[in-house]
């Protein structure tokens, strides 16, 4: 286990899951190594907040929060998180960072740490959710998750006994990303790349510091067997679509270039029309009009939060079929 100076710092974003919040917030106090957890909350209800306070309140000595006041997305939160981890040079080397629903298993964190020891250039990781995928930028498509090259990987469950036992076996695998259920970004690599940029809100934010990251010559890793879970997926499936697709589109013209994005672009109409007109077709977030709104978004440099009519739609989403970071728009 890595000898700590201080104890980690984890940043926790969160909105209107209070008693969600509140279980990860006792996992990561539970577990090997000692932390000091900010929560940043997104413009939560008022009832949502004061029992956040309350809380915290109780768990203080270890424990703060940081009141946004509007939903201003999963980057820009955490952004709040991570400035203050640059601003107290106290608080050590690397930050973790998560949304407010998830589980590190025994010997997740400590995992992490040990394998970033091996790689001295690392700058970006994020645990293992036990998938036995890999996360990937491709030039056309943007971050997407294929299956692992590694000999023997394949997916490990959510069994946290079984897990903690792979805990010991954990090790760096290159990855593309960090996927945004459990990363640990590095002081001096976030120092020199910037924090995420806010034009995204939520979803390909990690992608796009990853390839600031690369760019200035850090390494981004998985972390093979250092499990974590992501207990809840909240948001509707209107505005994930959204965002998907209008974030899509940025980050491959960001990495890219605008012959990219057009034929990116194409894709996305193509297909949006296949699955209204062959429904079998439908991939599982599948929302036209969100679609079209995403895209006509991204030609007319409209970035940032969702449209109201989109981040308030109901949720057609099932969470049995699909596990993801749980951003914070949330309903």
């Amino acid at each position: 286990m890595p000898d700590l100076p201080t104890p980690l710092r984890v940043v926790l974003v969160h909105w209107n899951q209070v008693q969600a919040c509140i279980e990860t917030i006792d996992r990561f106090l539970d577990r090997e190594i000692a932390v000091r957890i900010t929560v940043v909350d997104n413009g939560s209800l008022p009832d949502a907040v004061d029992a956040l306070r309350q809380g915290v309140q109780v768990r203080s000595d270890r424990v703060n929060l940081i009141e946004v006041g509007a939903n201003t997305g999963f980057g820009p939160g955490a952004n709040v998180g991570l400035q203050q981890f640059l601003d107290t040079a106290e608080d050590g080397e690397w930050v973790a960072l998560a949304p407010h629903d998830v589980d590190p298993f025994p010997g997740c964190l400590s995992a992490m740490l040990a394998a970033a020891e091996t790689q001295p250039m690392a700058g970006l990781m994020c645990a293992d959710v036990g998938d036995g995928m890999t996360p990937v930028i491709d030039p056309y498509f943007g971050g997407m998750v294929v299956p692992a090259a590694l000999p023997g990987i394949a997916d490990s469950g959510t069994d946290s006994a079984a897990s903690s036992d792979s805990a010991a076996a954990a090790h760096w695998e290159d990855s593309a990303f960090p996927h945004g259920t459990l990363m640990m970004l590095r002081r001096e690599c976030l120092a020199e790349i910037g924090l995420f940029d806010e034009r995204y809100f939520s979803y390909c934010e990690e992608a796009d510091l990853a390839l600031r990251a690369r760019a200035a010559g850090w390494s981004i890793g998985l972390i093979r067997g250092a499990r974590v879970q992501n207990i809840h997926i909240g948001s509707g499936l209107a505005v994930v679509d959204y965002l998907q697709t209008r974030n899509t589109l940025l980050l491959v013209q960001e990495m890219s270039g605008n012959y990219h994005a057009f034929i990116r672009a194409w894709f996305t109409i193509v297909q949006t029309f296949r699955g209204v007109r062959t429904p079998s077709t439908r991939p599982i977030i599948f929302d036209a009009r969100a679609r079209m709104m995403g895209l006509r978004d991204f030609v007319l440099r409209r970035f940032g939060p969702p449209p109201a009519n989109i981040a308030t739609a109901p949720s057609q989403f099932d969470p049995s079929l699909h596990g993801s970071k749980s951003a914070p728009v949330d309903g």
